[in-house]
Formats: C-alpha cells, sequence, structure tokens
C-alpha cells in the first residue's frame, strides 16, 4: 500500500507526516522534493532511531507548500501542534536567565528570565547565563562591591542593608547622582568584560585595611577577589568586539548527533550548552530544525548566529530573521571549531549510553505495554503523596513522556481538605483535581496512571475517574521491605505482577517510582522547612518579614541562624532583638 501511495507523490516542496497503526503522527519532516524524501525511508535499510520509526509507520499523509520556506514554517508549527515521538523535542526549553540593571533613579542589580522581561519596562541586560548559579554569583559578587539599592519598594527609614553598609540609603538620601553614575558605569564595563576598575579598587582597598589592621574587612575583601578571579578564568576566549554571537558547533556519527552551543556576549563566552540527538532525517535537516526550535521561545536574539557551512544558510536567515555568519577563516572560524571539537567530546563521551538506553526504553516500554494489554505509552503520568505523622500532606504528578521524564509536566498539590488523615483521601483529592483540570482545559490525557500502591490506591483513582468519565488504564507499582520496586499491580481485574529485577522493564519502572519519590519528597521537606523557619522566627519579638528575609539571605537556613554568635546577630539585628533571637535558639 504504501509503495503504490509513493508513486503518486509528488516532487515539490513541502512536508510529510508519518503515521502509527492508531494514526497517530509519529513523525513530521520537510523537504525540498518531497518524493525522493519519502521513497529514502522505504526503499533502504535503516539503523537505529530512522530504522525504529520506518517500522512503526503504516500510512503517511503530506502537504505541498510553494516553497522549502514555507514547509519548513509549517513542518515547525506541526511538531508543536503534535509532538511527534521521533521528532527533536527539546527538553530544555526554559528561557535562560538574565543580568538586568534597572534604568532607574537609583537602579537594582537583579536576575530576570526571559518571559519576565516585559514586566521591567526599562532594563540593560547582560546575559544569557545558562547557568543561573553563575548569574546568581555575579550579582552578588556585585551587589557586595557596591551599594546598590536593594528594596523593590522604599521603606520609610533606613533598612538594613544600610546599617551594614550594602546601600545608600536611596529612600532618605537623595543626593547621590553622581555616586550612582560612577557605579552603572563600573557595573556596566565590568559586565562587559573590563575588570580592571574593580579588581585594582578592591587591592587598593584591601591595602588600606590591612594597615589600619582591619584584618576581617581585608579577609573580606580578598575572597571578593578570588571569587572574581574565579569568574574571570572562565573567559578563555576574547573575540574583541561588541556583538552578540551564538555559536552552534556539531559532530555527526552513526546517527548521532551532538550539539554545542557557545553563548558569546561582548566577545566573552558566558556560558555553553550541548545536546547529544540520535537522529531521523538527514544531518542537516536535524541541525537547522534543531537551531529554529532553539529560538522558538527566546524573546532576546543575539546580534547573529554562527554555523558551519553545510546548514543552509538562507534558509535559516529567513526563518529567523537574523544574520547568520559562516566563516572560514580568523578567529571566527577557530571559536567555530572548537564549538565542532567539543561537540566531538561530548559525543565519545555518551555515545554508547544514547544508543543503549533508547534500545533499553523501546523493549522496556513494549514489555509493559504486554503485560497491561496498553497499545500506546506515549504519556504515563505518576502520583505520590507524603505526609509528616499526618500533616503537612502534600502530593506530586510526574510525567514521562515515551519513556522520558518531561519536568515543565510536573505539577505540586498542597491538600486543601483538612479531614485528610490518609494516604488514600489524599491521593482521591490530588487525582480529582487533576483531571477536573485536564477536562476543563482540555489537556493532554495520559495513556496510563501509574500510583505508589496497592489495590487501594487503584481502586481510589479509579472511582475518581469513573465519576469524570475517563476509561484511563491504572497500576499500582508495591515495594519491597527495603523499599524498592517489587511487583506491578494491573486493573480489571486487579492482579499482581512479579517483575525480574534484571529486565529494561524494572530499570525503567524503579527509575519512575524513585523519580515521583524524589519529586514529592523534595516539596514536602521545603514546605516543612519553611514552614518551621517562619513558625519560629515569626514567634520573636521584633523580627517582621523584611527582617526575616534579611537572616535567610545571610544565612541560607533556619541551621546556621541558630549558630550563630550574639555578636554576628548583634551586626544586623537591632540589641534587643538579636538577643531575643539568640536565647530562642538557646534555651
Amino acid at each position: 500500500m504504501l509503495k503504490q501511495k509513493l508513486k503518486l507523490v509528488p516532487s515539490k516542496p513541502g512536508c510529510y507526516l508519518m503515521k502509527d497503526i492508531n494514526d497517530k503522527i509519529i513523525y513530521v519532516g520537510k523537504a525540498k522534493k518531497i518524493k525522493p524524501r519519502l521513497r529514502s525511508y522505504f526503499n533502504r535499510a535503516h539503523t537505529g532511531k530512522t530504522q525504529r520509526m520506518v517500522a512503526e509507520t503504516t500510512n503517511f499523509e503530506y502537504i505541498i507548500t510553494p516553497s522549502e520556506l514555507e514547509a519548513l514554517l509549517l513542518e515547525l508549527n506541526l511538531i508543536k501542534q503534535y509532538q511527534p515521538k521521533y521528532n527533536i523535542l527539546l527538553k530544555d526549553d526554559k528561557t535562560y536567565p538574565y543580568i538586568a540593571l534597572t534604568d532607574e533613579k537609583y537602579p537594582r542589580l537583579i536576575i530576570i528570565r526571559e518571559k519576565n522581561i516585559k514586566d521591567h519596562k526599562k532594563v540593560l541586560l547582560f546575559g544569557p547565563y545558562p547557568n543561573v548559579v553563575a548569574a546568581r554569583k555575579v550579582v552578588n559578587l556585585l551587589n557586595k562591591i557596591y551599594p546598590l539599592r536593594k528594596c523593590r519598594h522604599f521603606p520609610k527609614e533606613y533598612c538594613l542593608y544600610f546599617h551594614i553598609n550594602q546601600c545608600l540609603g536611596y529612600c532618605l538620601n537623595k543626593d547621590n547622582d553622581d555616586k550612582i553614575k560612577q557605579i552603572k558605569a563600573e557595573i556596566i564595563s565590568f559586565l562587559k568584560g573590563n575588570h580592571h576598575i574593580i579588581t585594582q579598587r578592591i587591592e587598593k582597598e584591601m591595602a588600606i585595611a590591612s594597615q589600619k589592621m582591619m584584618y576581617e574587612r581585608a579577609l573580606e575583601l580578598k575572597e571578593i577577589l578570588e571569587d572574581i578571579k574565579v569568574t574571570l578564568n572562565k573567559q578563555i576566549i576574547d573575540l574583541k568586539t561588541n556583538d552578540n554571537i551564538d555559536v552552534f558547533g556539531h559532530y555527526w556519527h552513526n546517527g548521532i548527533l551532538s550539539i554545542q552551543v557557545f553563548f558569546i556576549r561582548a566577545g566573552k563566552v558566558v556560558g555553553r550548552i550541548n545536546d547529544l540527538i540520535e537522529t531521523v532525517d538527514d544531518k542537516t535537516e536535524e541541525l537547522l530544525e534543531y537551531i529554529i526550535t532553539f529560538y522558538d521561545k527566546r524573546k532576546i536574539m543575539p546580534t547573529a548566529i554562527m554555523t558551519t557551512s553545510d546548514i543552509n544558510k538562507e534558509l535559516m536567515e529567513q526563518a529567523l530573521n537574523i544574520k547568520v555568519k559562516q566563516p572560514k577563516r580568523g578567529k571566527y572560524k577557530q571559536i567555530l571549531t572548537l564549538a565542532s571539537d567539543n561537540a566531538k567530546v561530548n559525543y565519545h563521551n555518551q555515545r554508547f549510553n544514547v544508543k543503549d538506553n533508547h534500545a533499553e526504553l523501546n523493549e522496556a516500554l513494549q514489555q509493559l505495554k504486554i503485560k497491561l494489554q496498553i497499545k500506546q505509552l506515549n504519556r504515563i503520568e505518576l502520583f505520590d503523596s507524603s505526609h509528616l505523622f499526618g500533616h503537612w500532606y502534600v502530593g506530586g504528578l510526574v510525567v514521562y513522556t515515551n519513556g522520558e521524564p518531561d519536568q515543565k509536566e510536573y505539577r505540586r498539590y498542597k491538600i486543601t481538605n483538612p479531614d485528610t488523615k490518609d494516604d488514600i483521601n489524599a491521593l482521591r483529592e490530588i487525582i480529582y483535581r487533576r483531571y477536573f483540570k485536564v477536562l476543563k482545559d482540555n489537556l493532554t490525557k495520559p495513556d496510563l496512571i501509574i500510583v505508589d500502591g496497592g489495590k487501594a490506591q487503584i481502586n481510589a483513582v479509579r472511582d475518581v475517574l469513573d465519576g469524570f468519565k475517563l476509561a484511563i488504564p491504572v497500576a499500582g507499582l508495591v515495594k519491597d521491605e527495603s523499599h524498592r520496586t517489587k511487583e506491578l499491580l494491573g486493573q480489571d481485574p486487579i492482579i499482581n505482577m512479579a517483575i525480574n529485577p534484571r529486565t529494561p522493564l524494572f530499570y525503567l519502572l524503579n527509575r519512575m517510582q524513585e523519580e515521583v519519590h524524589r519529586f514529592v519528597i523534595n516539596y514536602h521537606r521545603n514546605k516543612r522547612l519553611k514552614g518551621a523557619t517562619i513558625s519560629i522566627l515569626d514567634s520573636i519579638p521584633g523580627i517582621g518579614q523584611k527582617r526575616k528575609t534579611l537572616l535567610l539571605k545571610k544565612y541560607g537556613s533556619l541551621e546556621k541562624i541558630k549558630n550563630a554568635t550574639l555578636e554576628e546577630l548583634t551586626n544586623i539585628l537591632p540589641t534587643k532583638v538579636a538577643e531575643n533571637l539568640y536565647s530562642t535558639f538557646n534555651k
């Protein structure tokens, strides 16, 4: 049937959609000429991901377009709409953090993500920083060095930041224009890569502090200087340019595409990310799709993109409306080669894991389908709950798409019913809230629900689903005395199915059970600690929201506040309040 259908396909630009036995779209591709591209799938042998995709394909459709560019744009829209299992679906679709210097009379230095930029009217942006920890370290470092404004809204009196010399007291001291102008200029210079002004000033202050025998201050300045040097050591490349460039290096071998992205800002590399992808289509087509998808949710674009010459430059420039560089010599060529070399190293470090994991994952999903007699398992939703002696009940939802954790779909639930005293009723509330929202908002329904527990948990879920008239299969995972995955429970009727601990299915279910348990326990721990911290600090006279925030910012945890000396607490709190806090913890 497919061969007969292939004869009717025209050799024109367009998109093609591969479908499985359930008429579900499993792959979307585009081609300058559809006919030869489709024939290449069915008229020769394949390996890896392409082989699996072709084996599952029982039908296909195609859509003719006027040009290759329109075929590309249609392909991307169809991928967004159908989320096909064999297309490149970027797991890391979050927006990256930027360092922002607010353009206010009294500026603040903050971290914002692209999705929140619209909430800030005027800011100077530096980044992106793929590693948010690195961004926070830079912001904290500059906030230590410079007495910037810290408060979002001006208080009516001097705050604690003023008393610890980390703010000029802008709320009351209005005449700071010259000082602010100097601070802004030095911070902008630092974030653009010129660190000499700051380092020289700190070295001078450190020498003065030592001469005056202010050794604690000298040590603090020395630590700040070391932090700056650590930051500088990461800037191994300097292109002497003010352009913001994203560099895409790649390496392809045996059906696996390794991609390395360098973020160059003001001539220096501020971060990088890498991806390893098992390909279906031609590597240049997959890389083009990856790059364009990469910018799908980006609100801030670089000045230019740099790629190797085998990518369709004109098509990418038209699709993204951005300049594309494909250097053949000089410094830009060197940085592009370095990105590709890093992609090759990453490929050799992880290639075996990629192929082995895909084969093992497919086998595990097939075993699970057979055991539960389910036709497809594209989406699995797992639930668990946690509590402390009948209190602090919380729950969590973890989603696996095509056997891989889909973290953007994870959800947390704080149990709202005050009469909930057991796991079953907690689970009922979670399931009710989840699938009420699924129906109300027309969200994607799972192919399988897995709960942590046995017959009682399965029946509780089934009761709620029956009330919604949802026919979704439900299974349970039972643990042994050592808290390890032991049995899988199916439904209709509920039967215990022992799992061989040496099979891919066991490893998959065990990973799933551990993941949902980890997710819920972390949420429960954070809620519990936050509640404990708030309740203890709120009970101490003189500690309100601002002082509580300052204490937690400085010490990080209740335990560290508890271990602080009275002298240390007095440095940031009024004497009477510090004595109240100290005595509370040391009774």
